[in-house]
């Protein structure tokens, strides 16, 4: 399994920042970048839940190997556009980002539902900083060398190495062995999914509430910080600083070497992260924000010289909060696995994930308009950004804390935890 993420996750990686890259290079304007990426999010917000139901449904070594084999169709498709040079690249990259969005959103519950079938539940926490981990390197590795390709052999190149990447993970994965207990269906596929989805929703409406507060949570993750990494970030170095398309490999390649260090120390965190401190992890992460924002400040960017100092600092702030997001999501998927039963896990965090998910596409298209507008002051914007973080992590220390209150199941998970 491990094996297989490396290398499906190194491929995408490569394709994620080759795409960036491609886009604002082809358009120059964040706002199309941003509701390029806010279109192609809408399938995962629309069938994730369906994801869900049939990774609980169907063999899901049969899925993982599957859904890397269409990637593999569909980025070689790409290829083909790409030499022949024909049709509206903008369009056609926009449908492949939509389709490999729709891919991601079956993959990723699928592979998260299978890792408690692998590992013994005491080893749940190391497991999956394990796999966060290879995540984060492979988006540290990917990036730093597409940065590098993209200069020398052009966006062809990285999609070919894309493309075989995902044939060779889809290979390797045919000799995964995971537990699959097949259910009896007495109804046809589509009322048996609808029957799955209702009881996934009612078991987190009824039976485990507390999972409505993790939704709140990252929903105003999602609203808020992602956007600006996913938008803000290569626009403020590329456009914004004028810097080479190899520092924003190297930014890119920073952030998720921050995402190696959190997996890293997760294990040793696990006893000192708690459901009642989590909230000082945002606040941290909001007045990081500030020091982020005095590097986007005018001044420091005017005059002839490149603006290193500011990129630097603009990149460990940058990399800071996403250590403190990857501790959040390690802590929040593990606690999320041992409170599900199996039989329900895959369902469960597709729909958690695809609620969540609903807030991407707006924040991406607000931030993306606001920084087209707004590009001289954007150190406003960040700032604004670090005061919500703050916000957030008192109403999550209010949420959490009162999942306490009175309740049996929290009070089981607390001391679990």
């Amino acid at each position: 399994m491990l094996i297989g993420q490396i290398i499906t996750l190194f491929g995408s990686a490569i394709l994620r920042f080759a795409l960036s890259l491609y886009i604002l290079d082809f358009t120059g304007s964040a706002e199309t970048f941003a509701v390029l990426l806010a279109v192609s999010t809408l399938p995962t917000i629309l069938l994730s839940p369906i994801g869900g139901a049939i990774a609980d449904r169907v063999n899901r070594k049969h899925l993982i190997v599957s859904f890397d084999f269409i990637s593999f169709v569909v980025t070689g498709g790409l290829l083909a556009f790409l030499y022949a040079g024909s049709g509206d690249m903008v369009i056609i990259i926009g449908a492949v980002m939509t389709i490999l969005a729709l891919v991601s959103t079956f993959y990723h519950p699928t592979v998260q539902a299978s890792i408690p079938l692998l590992i013994e539940e005491d080893k749940l926490m190391k497991a999956n900083g394990a796999v966060s981990g290879i995540g984060a390197i492979t988006n540290f590795a990917g990036p730093v060398l597409g940065g590098l390709i993209y200069g020398f052999a052009g966006i062809e190149f990285i999609v070919a190495v894309t493309c075989a990447s995902f044939l060779i993970a889809a290979i390797i994965e045919l000799f995964i062995r995971i537990p699959f207990f097949k259910e009896t269906r007495v109804q046809g596929m589509l009322k048996t999914i609808g029957s799955d989805l209702a009881i996934g929703f009612r078991y987190i409406h009824k039976e485990n509430p507390f999972l409505l507060k993790i939704i709140l949570i990252a929903a105003s993750i999602n609203l808020f910080i992602t956007p600006l990494f996913l938008v803000g970030i290569p626009y403020v170095i590329k456009v914004l600083m004028h810097m080479e398309d190899q520092y924003f490999g190297y930014t890119q390649g920073g952030i998720s070497l921050s995402m190696i260090v959190a997996a890293a120390v997760i294990g040793l965190l696990a006893g000192k992260i708690r459901i009642n401190n989590l909230y000082l992890c945002f606040l941290g992460s909001g007045i990081i924000f500030l020091p982020m924002a005095l590097a986007i400040y005018p001044s420091w960017l005017d005059g002839d010289q490149q603006p290193i100092i500011a990129y630097l600092v603009f990149s460990l702030c940058a990399m800071l909060v996403m250590f403190v997001i990857t501790l959040v999501n390690i802590f929040f998927t593990t606690l999320l696995q041992k409170k599900t039963p199996n039989a329900l896990l895959g369902k469960v965090m597709a729909i958690l994930f695809a609620i969540s998910t609903c807030a991407v596409p707006i924040g991406q298209v607000v931030i993306g308009t606001l920084i087209d507008k707004f590009t001289n002051n954007m150190y406003l914007l960040v700032i604004l950004i670090g005061i919500i973080t703050m916000i957030i992590s008192l109403v999550m220390k209010k949420l959490l804390s009162s999942s306490s209150e009175g309740s049996t199941t929290q009070d089981t998970v607390t001391s679990q935890v």
